[in-house]
């Protein structure tokens, strides 16, 4: 393929990442990947170069501190090639010609000298569009000091510039008070950092924050991010609610319960969020179940998030009550998503979430159970902020979205989880099961409906091998 010259920006070779800057990295300048051991910087730095070479750009890698064996064995667990990349293996440490060895004093300024020369060497001879510099590390040990090591970045920064290159240069950062790099920030072009931290349980969340790009809008904060076998570097930009493709005109979506939408007023809203409330057994995925049963025979999709319920079960007690969902999951109507909720961050959440509604054009969301998926997350406050631009996404692409919220125990009547979630809901199903002489009974009522009227009324709700119904609340006589 043919160079393209004219770009104005560089592909970073990683999807969520351009994303976040508008496209990628604004070419012909210098940028700063910093990040601890670990995060990812070489993985991303190998991608850097790989989309480049895509493009039928030259490309190297000018590596002070890892093999040639070191990177092709990362890349291959990637299954990635890096035929066509330069890769120059240098040693600040012991780049320092013959003669120097023969001197008494290998003095920081001769191997600073040294090193410097082998790699403008390296980049006269193969004259590279796109290089990465791995790392700053070495060359900050070998100045010694702040200033000194000031000066050689900026001299590296003109040199680059004048030969039109799009460098990306690695900075092993350390965590605390010692932490280093803030030297290189106001030279840098951009500066993009990678966050490794690990909790107390589940895996290792990784997060990217792009902290100054120049003259580019970038979606500020932080994106959660993943690496993935054969995937690499993965990431996932944050939400933005207003970021919807289409406005839809609100209309009612019913249940196929008469009785049921009557309690809703004719039915419930799209573009609104639905909590249906209950202890274990009461009723709560039947719910769920039903809608999407409904909204699939009248030719809708229906994407449903289980963090729970085995895909099987859920199968099998639809067909229990006789919604037979199975074809429509074949079909491609009903997309379901299985999740491990240990191993994935709202940020990657979202964009699935996302991606399902926008490819399959979605009228209705399941999450079961919110519950489950919060209790899952080691910061839960922070995740209920994440769901809530999601639900705020939804909305706006006019999606009926249902929360399955549990409640502790049988006949508990505290939620499951210790932060407070009902602000989400723009409606609130309450499901009980209350017990009268002898005998357990399943309530179901409407307690909040911020658009239009609901009926108020406490109703009993049966589900049978037959269907679901809901009938007027009548009393046990007294014995």
């Amino acid at each position: 393929m043919a160079k393209n010259k004219k770009a104005t920006v560089a592909s970073t070779g990683i999807l969520g990442l351009d994303e976040i800057l508008r496209g990628g990295l604004p070419a012909s300048n210098l940028y700063i990947l910093q990040g601890a051991p670990g995060s990812g910087k070489t993985t991303a730095a190998l991608q850097f170069l790989r989309a480049g070479l895509e493009n039928g750009e030259s490309c190297i890698y000018v590596s002070l501190s890892q093999t040639a064996a070191e990177l092709n064995a990362i890349a291959t667990s990637h299954g990635w090639s890096l035929d066509g990349i330069r890769i120059e293996e240098l040693s600040a440490s012991d780049a320092v010609n013959s003669a120097a060895d023969q001197t008494i004093f290998q003095t920081a300024e001769l191997r600073l000298d040294e090193t410097r020369r082998a790699i403008e060497a390296a980049i006269e001879e193969h004259k590279p569009d796109r290089l990465v510099y791995d790392s700053l590390l070495e060359i900050r040990l070998i100045t010694g000091d702040t200033p000194r090591f000031r000066r050689e970045l900026l001299g590296f920064k003109a040199f680059l510039a004048k030969r039109n290159v799009v460098a990306l240069l690695l900075d092993t950062q350390t965590s605390g008070p010692d932490r280093n790099g803030e030297e290189v920030e106001g030279i840098a072009h951009g500066v993009i950092r990678f966050d490794k931290s690990l909790e107390e349980y589940g895996s290792v969340r990784r997060r990217v924050e792009v902290s100054k790009m120049r003259g580019v809008p970038v979606a500020d904060g932080y994106h959660d991010m993943a690496i993935r076998e054969r995937e690499g570097v993965v990431v996932f930009p944050r939400l933005v609610p207003g970021a919807a493709s289409e406005t839809v005109k609100p209309q009612l979506i019913k249940s196929g319960v008469d009785a049921l939408d009557e309690m809703f007023g004719g039915g419930q809203e799209s573009g609104t969020t639905t909590l249906v409330i209950g202890q274990s057994g009461t009723g709560k995925s039947t719910m769920s179940s039903l809608y999407a049963t409904a909204a699939l025979k009248r030719g809708e999709s229906v994407a449903l998030f289980l963090f729970e319920e085995r895909l099987e079960t859920f199968f099998r007690r639809s067909e229990g009550l006789g919604m037979d969902l199975r074809q429509f999951h074949r079909d491609g109507q009903l997309i379901i998503h299985d999740f491990n909720p240990n191993e994935i961050s709202p940020g990657e959440f979202g964009q699935i979430v996302q991606r399902v509604v926008e490819e399959n054009k979605t009228r209705v969301v399941v999450i079961d159970s919110f519950t489950g998926y919060l209790n899952s997350l080691p910061h839960r406050e922070k995740a209920v902020r994440d769901i809530q631009t999601l639900l705020k996404y939804l909305a706006r692409a006019g999606v009926l979205t249902m929360l399955i919220v549990a409640q502790h125990g049988l006949l508990g009547q505290n939620l499951g989880i210790d932060v407070d979630v009902s602000f989400l809901g723009d409606t609130v199903l309450l499901l009980r099961i209350v017990e009268h002489d002898g005998r357990l009974r399943r309530n179901i009522t409407v307690v909040k409906k911020r658009h239009g009227p609901h009926d108020l009324d406490v109703r009993e709700l049966f589900i049978q091998s037959s269907g679901v119904t809901v009938v007027p609340y009548n009393p046990l006589p007294e014995t």
